[in-house]
């Protein structure tokens, strides 16, 4: 049985955690699911967008689902889980388009760290978010620690890792850790549409260029491969039809000779 509801259209993959009865917690089967899909829409033509929500109101994702967890009691089973689900994570982080996560909710343990593995995040008012895996007596385990610390800064995020706090959805957004937090009273999927719409418009080429440029300084790489990442994605876009189109569109051709 799937957990996840999926999407396709106008070049905008949605995708939403669908087991709002647990807080949309994540097994190690939806964790293999997320990991599956993300993968099978990498290579669309079209694709300019990824969106990542949860079902209800109450929760964009409360982190693993200790009950499907509650016999990974060995090393070896450990490593097991911790390797599924850093996969599932790494295929949303390296996807080649942007991807924006919709906390709808809270956001909390592993799902705080789904949340930041996307590249943007935008927020209902009443939304949470919180590196809560200390009050379990556990650390981070799924790449969301060394997200923290580069979206919040090395003290900003020891304090939440060790102090374990949940952010109101305010808070996150000053801390760099949200984008966009939908006004008390706003439709939140039109938030995010209207937040999207400008997006969409974006030639695909262009998107997967940006996308490359981000990850270039996400995971630390040398310059020479962000400068060659960077020409790479500036040939393709510039020689893209859509370029040139664009250019048509707001230069008028200079008159004919007489």
């Amino acid at each position: 049985m799937t957990h996840l509801l999926r999407a396709y259209e106008r070049g905008c993959l949605r995708v939403t955690l669908n087991r709002p009865a647990k807080r949309n917690a994540l097994s190690r089967e939806m964790l293999r699911e997320l990991k599956a899909v993300f993968e099978a829409h990498a290579t669309l033509d079209d694709l300019r967008l990824a969106v990542l929500g949860g079902a209800g109101e109450r929760a964009f994702c409360a982190g693993a689902d200790l009950a499907d967890l509650a016999g990974v009691r060995d090393e070896e089973a450990t490593e097991e889980f911790l390797a599924d689900a850093m996969a599932a994570l790494d295929a949303v982080r390296l996807f080649p388009v942007p991807t924006v996560a919709v906390l709808n909710g809270a956001a909390l343990g592993g799902g705080a760290e789904l949340a930041l593995a996307c590249d943007m995040r935008l927020a209902a008012a009443h939304a949470e978010l919180g590196y809560i895996h200390a009050q379990i007596h556990t650390a981070t385990a799924w790449g969301g620690g060394p997200d923290l610390a580069r979206l919040a800064g090395y003290a900003t995020a020891m304090e939440l890792l060790a102090s374990a706090r949940v952010l109101p959805a305010d808070e996150a957004r000053a801390l760099g850790l949200v984008n966009r937090v939908a006004p008390a009273g706003v439709d939140l999927l039109e938030f995010v549409d209207r937040f999207l719409e400008p997006m969409r418009e974006r030639s695909p080429h262009v998107m997967r260029a940006l996308k490359a440029q981000a990850l270039a300084e996400r995971f630390g790489w040398p310059v020479e491969v962000r400068r060659e990442a960077e020409r790479e994605h500036f040939v393709r876009t510039w020689l893209d039809p859509a370029h040139w189109a664009a250019v048509d569109d707001r230069f008028e051709p200079p008159p004919a000779p007489a």
